[in-house]
């Protein structure tokens, strides 16, 4: 009987190999094929599936039993409340950048107005999340990639977020020579033989978005130093960067010359965001 609650049954068996959440996965995917929510399920678990219905699900299944991310075939992932389109240009994002939102916010309280840059934007989650949280803030998004660019373009319109501009970028290498009071970044920061590229989502990630020279630091000391030119008195810089990595991201900071650096850590209680003002003697 191919029932919603059948299928969810034998379809959670058939991933418990691949996933640590096999029941959400299965859940997730057949709300993606009947376009309900998961409050859907529970309510009418007795409601059976058309051939066509079975057909997609059957599909999506297989694509998840390969070890493909549930993002990209859905092509959709939430963050801070809203939905974003995902595709494998970009990054999935991952609840450790709330961390870096929340800094930022706090921040932005007393800055509403302020100009901001956010690079490596990939699908756009910093920037957007952002923009609509203060429609007052002016912020440009930069991106190397253009598929990344285009991704993130229609996730502005997604989520009506007008207040930002996109170029394209390495980094701050070809952006306009203008102040900003915030550069952001959740910028690649994995090293090279990390164990961790070999496993779960990332192996279908880009890796242009994950990996860095320097034991995973080179992306954030070339923005370190770019970001000289680039943010007026006073302003921040904030990073996300990898959980190991707190005191190299500091002593780097402090090398560039950043004053007051400090650390965030994430709801798992990880050091996870970095951050420090550019005051230079004028």
């Amino acid at each position: 009987m191919q029932d919603l609650q059948s299928v969810l049954a034998r379809s959670a068996s058939t991933l418990q190999t691949i996933s640590d959440s096999a029941t959400l996965d299965a859940e997730v995917l057949l709300c993606h094929v009947l376009e309900k929510n998961r409050s859907y399920l529970r309510t009418w678990p007795e409601k059976r599936l058309t051939n066509e219905q079975l057909r997609q699900f059957s599909r999506l299944l297989e694509r998840r039993q390969q070890g493909q991310p549930i993002a990209y075939i859905t092509g959709t992932r939430e963050f801070w409340s809203r939905d974003f389109i995902v595709n494998p240009s970009v990054l999935i994002p991952r609840p450790d950048t709330e961390t870096l939102i929340e800094v930022c916010l706090q921040l932005l309280e007393s800055k509403p107005g302020a100009k901001l840059i956010d690079l490596g934007t990939g699908s756009g989650i910093i920037a957007i999340t952002l923009a609509a949280e203060y429609s007052q803030l002016k912020v440009t998004a930069v991106d190397n990639s253009t598929e990344a660019l285009d991704t993130a373009q229609n996730n502005a319109q997604l989520n009506h977020t007008p207040n930002i501009r996109f170029l394209n970028s390495n980094w701050l290498a070809e952006v306009p020579q203008e102040k900003f009071d915030f550069i952001v970044s959740n910028p690649p920061y994995i090293d090279v033989n990390d164990p961790h590229l070999s496993k779960g989502d990332v192996r279908f990630e880009p890796n242009s978005a994950l990996i860095a020279e320097q034991q995973g630091l080179q992306d954030i000391l070339d923005i370190s130093q770019q970001s000289h030119q680039h943010l007026s008195h006073g302003g921040y810089l904030i990073f996300e960067h990898g959980y190991n990595q707190k005191q190299a991201v500091h002593d780097l900071l402090e090398q560039q010359q950043y004053q007051n650096i400090h650390c965030v850590h994430d709801l798992s209680g990880h050091p996870r965001v970095s951050y420090a003002q550019w005051l230079p003697q004028l």
